[in-house]
C-alpha cells in the first residue's frame, strides 16, 4: 500500500504541487490579509482606512477587467508555443500594464465627480500615480501567476504572493509606527504597490542572472500576442461571465434585504469560497497540464474530481458539524443570525466541482463560445432564484434559491464532465487509427472549404464546420459503440494537439513533417524517429528549387487535389510545399 502511494504521489507530483501552490497562496495571503487589516484599523482613523478599502477595490477590479484575458490565455497557449514563452509572456504583462495605468489614471480623475470620499485621489499628481501603479502593478502580476501556473512553476506564484502579502503587512506597520506624519488613506493604499514591486523584484533578478543569454529571447512578440487576441477576448468575456453571480449576490442581499443581512451572508460566502478554492485550483491545473498533453485528460480529470470531491465532503462535515464555532470567532452574533445560512451554502460545493471542471474541459477543448451561452444562462438563472428565493422566505430563502440554481446548472454541465472523464482508448491500435481518422476527416474538411482568408485550421474555422459522422470506423476497426459516443471529445483534443510551424505559425496537422505554407520543416519532422521513418531525406531532395525527380505522378482526383511530384502525396489545391516531404509544388 505504501508503496502504490508513494508512485501515485511521484506520477501526480506536478499537478498536486501547482494545486497545492494555489490553495497555499489563498490560505497565506487571507491569514497575512486579516493581519493587515487588523493593524490598519487600530493605528489609522476610521475615514483613512475606509478611503483605503475603497481605492483597493477599485483597484482589484480595474485590475481584473485591464487583464483582458491575457492569464487564462498563456496558462492554455504557453505549451503550444515550446521557445516563445518568454517573449508571450514579456508582450501580455506590457499590455496589461499600459492598459491597467490608462484606466488607473482616468478613475483617478473621474471618481471624486461620484464621490467626494475619493477627493484625496486626485489631490496632487503624486496621487493619481500612486492610484495608477497600484492598478497597473495589480494587472502585471494577476497575468504573472496564471503564467507561473501555465509553466507548472506553481510554487514561484506561491512564494510571490507570500512575499507580497508579508511586504505590504511590513510597510503598513513602519507606517503606523514610525512615519505617522505620512499616514492617510493614500498611504495605506500605496503599501499595496509597494509590496507588488518588491515581490517581483526577486523574479527579475532571477531571470536577469539565470537567463542572462535568453534575454534576446524575451524581447515582446507583438505578431504571435495579436494572432491569439480573439482567443483572449472568448477567455476575457467567459471570465467576466463567470464573476457576475460573485460580485452581485451580496449586493443583491443588501438591495432586497438589508446591510445588516448581508453582513450574515457576505461571511458565510467567504467561509464557502475558501471551501471552492480546491476543486479550482484542481480545475486550474488541470487545464494547464492538458493543454499541451490532452491525451491524459480523462486520468487527470477523475483524479481532480475525486481530489475536489474528497475535500468538498471533509469541509462539508466540519462546517455542518461546526458551524456556530466557526462563525463564533466573528463575534456571537454571528454565529446566532449566520449559521443557518452557512449550513445551506455549503451544499453548493459539489455543483460547483462539475462547474470548475465543465469550463476546464471546455478551455482544454478551445470551445468557449459553446461554454459561453450555458454559463451566461446560469449566471442568470442563479440570481433570478436567488431573488425570488428573498421574497418567498427572506435570507434564508434567498440562499435555498442560490443553491437549487446551482444543482440545475451542475445537471446540465455534468454530461460534459462525464464523457471526458470516462473517455479512454481500448488499445494502442485504437489509439492509433482514432488520431488517423481524424487527421482524414480535418483535412477533407479543409480540401473542400474556399480559403476566405482565414488560416488554415484557425479556431474560429474548424468550429463553423458540420462534425462528421464515423460509421466507417466502426466498420473498419470494431470499436464498441461507448467508444464511439467519445470520438467528439477525441476530436477536441485532436484540435489542441496540432503543431504549428516554427517559422510561419501556421496550424499543421499531427503527423506534418513540412509547413504546407513556407516550406520549413516542423518539429516532428525535425525529430529523430522522423527523419529515420523519412529515410534521411538529402537536403537535394528537399530542395524547393529542383529539377522534379523522375518518380510517377499521379494524377488528381478531383480539383479540389494537388498531387506533389515527388513523393505523389494528394495535397489541397493552395498548398506550396508538400507537408511529407518538403518539396516545392507550387511557385
Amino acid at each position: 500500500m505504501r508503496a502504490l502511494l508513494y508512485q501515485w504521489l511521484k506520477t501526480n507530483r506536478v499537478m498536486l504541487v501547482n494545486a497545492g501552490s494555489l490553495i497555499g497562496t489563498t490560505l497565506v495571503t487571507g491569514a497575512m490579509g486579516f493581519a493587515y487589516w487588523w493593524i490598519a484599523d487600530r493605528q489609522f482613523r476610521p475615514a483613512d482606512v475606509g478611503l483605503a478599502s475603497a481605492s483597493i477595490s477599485a483597484m482589484m477590479l480595474l485590475g481584473a477587467l485591464s487583464v483582458l484575458g491575457q492569464g487564462t490565455l498563456l496558462i492554455g497557449e504557453l505549451p503550444r508555443h515550446p521557445g516563445k514563452e518568454a517573449s508571450l509572456i514579456s508582450a501580455a504583462l506590457l499590455l496589461v500594464g499600459t492598459v491597467g495605468g490608462i484606466i488607473g489614471i482616468l478613475f483617478a480623475l473621474v471618481a471624486p465627480f461620484t464621490s467626494a470620499d475619493f477627493q484625496p485621489l486626485r489631490a496632487n499628481i503624486g496621487n493619481v500615480l500612486i492610484f495608477a501603479s497600484g492598478v497597473s502593478l495589480t494587472s502585471i502580476t494577476i497575468v504573472l501567476d496564471q503564467s507561473l501556473v501555465g509553466l507548472l512553476y506553481g510554487e514561484l506564484q506561491f512564494w510571490r504572493n507570500t512575499l507580497f502579502a508579508a511586504a505590504k503587512l511590513a510597510v503598513l506597520f513602519a507606517i503606523a509606527t514610525s512615519l505617522r506624519f505620512y499616514g492617510g488613506g493614500v498611504s495605506i493604499y500605496a503599501t499595496w504597490a509597494i509590496g507588488s514591486v518588491i515581490s517581483l523584484l526577486p523574479l527579475v533578478v532571477f531571470f536577469v542572472i539565470k537567463q542572462r543569454s535568453a534575454l534576446r529571447r524575451a524581447l515582446p512578440d507583438w505578431g504571435l500576442l495579436r494572432r491569439l487576441g480573439s482567443s483572449a477576448l472568448q477567455h476575457h468575456m467567459l471570465n467576466l461571465i463567470l464573476q457576475v453571480p460573485m460580485t452581485t449576490l451580496p449586493v443583491l442581499v443588501t438591495i432586497l434585504l438589508s446591510a445588516t443581512e448581508n453582513a450574515w451572508f457576505y461571511t458565510t460566502w467567504m467561509l464557502t469560497g475558501f471551501v471552492s478554492v480546491a476543486s479550482y485550483s484542481l480545475s486550474t491545473v488541470l487545464y494547464a497540464i492538458n493543454s499541451g498533453q490532452n491525451e491524459e485528460l480523462a486520468r487527470k480529470l477523475r483524479m481532480t474530481l475525486g481530489l475536489a470531491l474528497i475535500t468538498c465532503i471533509a469541509a462539508a462535515v466540519v462546517l455542518q458539524i461546526g458551524a456556530s464555532q466557526v462563525l463564533g470567532l466573528f463575534g456571537q452574533l454571528y454565529a446566532e443570525k449566520a449559521t443557518l445560512i452557512l449550513r445551506i451554502l455549503i451544499f453548493a460545493e459539489i455543483p460547483m466541482i462539475i462547474k470548475h471542471h465543465y469550463i476546464a474541459v471546455r478551455r482544454i477543448g478551445k470551445r468557449l463560445t459553446s461554454a459561453m451561452l450555458p454559463v451566461a444562462f446560469g449566471s442568470l438563472l442563479e440570481l433570478g432564484a436567488a431573488t425570488l428565493g428573498a421574497h418567498l422566505g427572506a435570507l434564508p430563502g434567498f440562499s435555498i434559491g442560490w443553491v437549487i440554481a446551482v444543482y440545475i446548472e451542475g445537471i446540465f454541465m455534468a454530461p460534459t464532465v462525464y464523457k471526458a472523464a470516462r473517455f479512454k482508448f481500448s488499445s494502442a491500435t485504437e489509439r492509433e487509427a482514432a488520431q488517423l481518422l481524424i487527421d482524414d476527416e480535418y483535412d477533407e474538411m479543409e480540401e473542400t472549404q474556399p480559403r476566405l482568408g482565414i488560416p488554415r485550421f484557425s479556431a474560429e474555422w474548424e468550429e463553423t464546420q458540420p462534425r462528421l459522422s464515423t460509421p466507417r470506423f466502426s466498420a473498419a476497426f470494431s470499436i464498441s459503440a461507448e467508444w464511439e459516443d467519445t470520438l467528439q471529445l477525441a476530436r477536441v483534443s485532436a484540435r489542441s494537439s496540432r503543431q504549428s510551424c516554427p517559422q510561419c505559425h501556421a496550424q499543421l496537422g499531427v503527423n506534418a513533417d513540412f509547413c504546407s505554407n513556407c516550406g520549413a520543416q516542423s518539429n516532428r519532422g525535425k525529430s529523430a524517429e522522423t527523419r529515420s521513418r523519412s529515410g534521411q531525406l538529402s537536403a537535394e531532395t528537399r530542395s524547393r528549387s529542383g529539377q522534379l525527380s523522375a518518380v510517377a505522378v499521379k494524377e488528381p482526383m478531383s480539383l479540389h487535389e494537388l498531387i506533389c511530384p515527388h513523393c505523389n502525396t494528394v495535397l489541397p489545391t493552395y498548398a506550396k510545399f508538400c507537408s511529407a516531404c518538403g518539396w516545392m509544388c507550387q511557385p
